[in-house]
């Protein structure tokens, strides 16, 4: 086995965490982008000479850059740092729309365009971009979150085919519900009135109360499947983890197909004639 190096962002806690556990248990040296230092200081005396800390802001591009320059050899990055703000989209504070998409999306751009000319160079490496359902399906309460993680989709998508002839593999990974203590790390938005006995309402109250018992997703086996994707010569775009998240999206990719061809005489019928129009092959 080859020893690979990986950069793993949201490396202290939940999946993150689980992942660089697992990665440096294969014995790859791992760079872990966290908040805090000292979150990481027990598993660095773990692995003294595999694992390596560095504070960064994913959200600071200038933060980001340096540390990319610091590591140009990496061969791996994993795009996992992340959180939701749930509540209805009215009631969030422009604070709040602001930080859901800097850190969902944005950071993971930063990321990204950091790390890729260095791979681009070697002709080699991995992104792997942890993004969620939510990235395929909306929910009530999450339109912020949910934002964010369909636009990573769309973007680690389109990337994906601008750096495939460089040897550069993209991996999206969907996951459901995960037991890492989830509704703690929820930042709540300050509830309207008119939102408390709707859809918003409803779904908020049933995440406080049962959510993190209903949390399905063993981080560990996840981690252990994101690992065994990466090792792939050729590994699917996408990748669903979680009974959940599997039973959302088959039901709405369903329905989205059944909606799709029952438009398709209405599709053709607003054509110029003799054009085929934007099918990039």
């Amino acid at each position: 086995m080859s020893v690979q190096k990986w950069f793993i962002t949201g490396a202290s806690g939940g999946l993150g965490l689980a992942l660089t556990e697992k990665v440096l248990a294969q014995g790859h040296p791992v760079v872990a982008a966290v908040r805090r230092i000292e979150a990481m200081q027990a598993l660095q005396q773990a692995y003294p000479g595999l694992l390596e800390v560095e504070a960064v802001d994913v959200t600071d591009p200038d933060q980001v850059q340096a540390v990319a320059a610091r590591h140009p050899d990496m061969d791996v990055v994993v795009n996992n740092a992340g959180g939701a703000v749930i509540g209805a989209m009215e009631e969030a504070s422009e604070a709040e729309v602001q930080q859901q998409i800097a850190l969902n999306l944005l950071g993971p751009i930063h990321v990204t365009r950091a790390f890729v000319g260095a791979l681009r160079a070697r002709r080699h490496g991995t992104f792997i971009h942890v993004s969620s359902v939510g990235g395929r399906a909306g929910f009530p309460s999450g339109a912020l979150y949910q934002a964010a993680k369909f636009g990573l989709e769309g973007f680690a998508e389109a990337v994906s085919q601008e750096i495939a002839e460089f040897g550069i593999k993209t991996i999206i990974i969907e996951p459901g519900s995960i037991k890492t203590g989830f509704v703690a790390n929820i930042r709540w938005t300050q509830e309207l009135e008119a939102y408390k006995d709707g859809a918003v309402g409803k779904l908020r109250r049933w995440i406080a109360q049962e959510g993190d018992a209903n949390a399905s997703g063993d981080p560990v086996k996840m981690a252990d499947a994101i690992y065994a994707i990466s090792q792939m010569p050729e590994p699917p775009l996408r990748t669903v983890l979680g009974a959940d998240a599997y039973a959302v999206l088959e039901a709405g990719y369903s329905r989205s197909l059944e909606a799709l061809k029952a438009q398709k005489e209405l599709a053709e019928s607003v054509m110029f004639e003799g054009k085929s129009g934007f099918m990039p092959e």
